[in-house]
């Protein structure tokens, strides 16, 4: 189960259909391109284990490159299109990348990595010359390199101080680019997808993040056609499942809350009778959206609770939510374990920090102690999410440890916020914390202690907004800025975001009895 035999037996069965343009690749165009580009790896000097950067768009080339890296033995690090020049410099550096993939979409930032990051060569699609990704490829064989291995990629994930950490996967199993990966047996056996090449799935979020990264090459392992969205529209999304007859399918619930927005008139225009499986996660669904989905859609919906790091996953289909609302399933891969402060396990309904025990554990790329920090003494690692299991063994999330803000099915991490806002001049003391939200599940309010309450206005914010913009993605914005003349602190400098994160809570519960 590999793109690579897909394309021996069926090589012109559609591998990859952009939504929106139509744009079709097959299985055996996609494997010649594969195959180029594992050659113009080794080319440019990267061996079996070097690390390279892809910064692009939704297109029709981001999956076949993740084919060219996965047979080249490389470590692939996909970047957010989201972060501002210097972020993705960071990353670059920290990554030790040779060499960033990328696209005249991002020229707004490329300036700002040529400075930064002159030694990291770039190679664009559509580019000119030397940065030609097309020339570059065309230079080079559409057979197999000869020292074909398994590749992987390092997703990065802020940490509690505001750095984004590469999680570095355990290395390969064994070194056939054709073994089937865990990921085939869960969606397979788990959430029941066809292995028999009749799947079409739609990818309607960003290739970069690790959902439908993952996803999307698993349904290419089983033959899968997919079609991916250029952007995330909810009408275009419904046209898409009816134009090209998807079957299967990879959400947020952000995606669920604006489809459920839609006039009713638009949402029974199409036809989904072909849709017959669709997968969430990435961030809590509230219980009544996740209701209104079942009853729209039928009991298709699965929900699936997981990491970047790739330890675990729990898993929960339609028919058992609607028994166990707010769950999110049962551990289907590893073992999960519920323990308190002590690293003891706790019982049914007592709230701990979740750990998955797995023969697989990653490392925090550069970061032994963030890795050690998410170790428990046998072995088990957590991924600072709070919950507990109900006497039947579901698990619920209750809380998440650092503090991170899910928007959008984006994590936020607050800090790099407010160590920008507290270098501000006329800035005391921040916090940025997670409020609720309708349409994103969460939206980033940064509560401000001015250096002097009586600047405090929309004159203040505004100059602290000209002042964030050039150095944070715009997802990372506030979208509130709150004034106050003190923060709820402790003289040992402690700071209880959770009284802020509950006074939001309550004012939202308030806001939806009025509305």
């Amino acid at each position: 189960m590999h793109p690579i035999t897909h394309a021996q037996s069926r090589p012109d069965h559609p591998a990859i259909i952009m939504a929106g343009s139509g744009k079709t690749v097959t299985y055996g165009e996609m494997d010649a391109y594969a195959n180029r580009f594992a050659h113009l790896l080794r080319a440019r000097g990267l061996k079996r284990g070097d690390h390279f950067a892809v910064l692009m768009e939704n297109n029709a080339e981001y999956l076949q490159i993740v084919w060219g890296a996965q047979r080249a033995g490389t470590m692939m690090v996909p970047i957010s299109t989201r972060l501002t020049a210097p972020e993705i410099c960071y990353i670059l550096k920290d990554a030790s990348a040779k060499l960033l993939v990328t696209s005249h979409a991002f020229d707004d930032v490329l300036a700002g990595i040529r400075a930064d990051c002159a030694d990291i060569p770039l190679l664009l699609v559509g580019g000119e010359g030397d940065e030609s990704l097309e020339s570059a490829l065309a230079d080079q064989p559409a057979g197999p390199i000869p020292d074909q291995a398994p590749g992987q990629y390092m997703l990065y994930s802020s940490g509690t101080t505001g750095r984004p950490k590469g999680i570095r996967p355990a290395p390969p199993e064994n070194d056939d680019v054709l073994a089937v990966t865990p990921l085939v047996g869960l969606a397979v056996m788990g959430a029941g997808w066809p292995a028999d090449g009749s799947m079409v799935y739609l990818s309607p979020a960003p290739l970069y993040h690790a959902a439908p990264l993952g996803w999307c090459t698993t349904a290419h392992r089983v033959g899968a056609t997919i079609v991916v969205m250029e952007k995330f529209d909810p009408e275009a999304a419904l046209a898409a499942i009816e134009k090209y007859g998807i079957t299967d399918s990879q959400w947020v619930p952000t995606h669920f809350v604006r489809m459920l927005k839609l006039d009713p008139s638009v949402r029974t225009k199409y036809d989904l009778s072909t849709h017959a499986r669709a997968i969430h996660a990435a961030a809590p669904c509230p219980v009544p959206v996740k209701r209104e989905m079942i009853e729209w859609w039928g009991p298709i919906i699965i929900e699936y609770y997981a990491g970047s790091e790739g330890i675990g996953m729990t898993l929960i289909k339609s028919e058992d939510w609607l028994t166990h609302p707010g769950s999110v399933g049962k551990a289907i891969h590893g073992t999960l374990h519920v323990c308190d402060e002590s690293g003891e396990e706790v019982p049914a309904q007592t709230d701990g920090l979740l750990y998955f025990e797995n023969e697989n554990i990653p490392t925090y790329h550069n970061d032994p102690e963030k890795t050690a920090d998410a170790m428990h003494p046998k072995g088990w690692m957590t991924l600072g999410d709070i919950g507990h299991v109900d006497e039947d063994g579901f698990l619920y999330l209750t809380d998440r440890k650092s503090h991170m803000i899910i928007s959008g099915g984006v994590n936020i991490y607050p800090q790099e916020i407010e160590n920008l806002l507290v270098t501000h001049y006329k800035v005391m003391d921040a916090a940025v914390i997670g409020a609720p939200c309708p349409d994103f599940g969460e939206k980033v309010v940064a509560v401000v202690q001015p250096m002097d309450m009586a600047e405090a206005g929309e004159a203040l914010e505004a100059e602290l907004r000209d002042y964030l913009e050039p150095q944070l993605a715009k997802i990372k914005m506030p979208k509130l800025f709150d004034f106050r003349p003190e923060l709820p602190r402790e003289a040992n400098g402690k700071l209880y975001k959770r009284e802020l994160r509950d006074e939001y809570a309550r004012l939202a519960e308030i806001e939806t009895e009025q509305a």
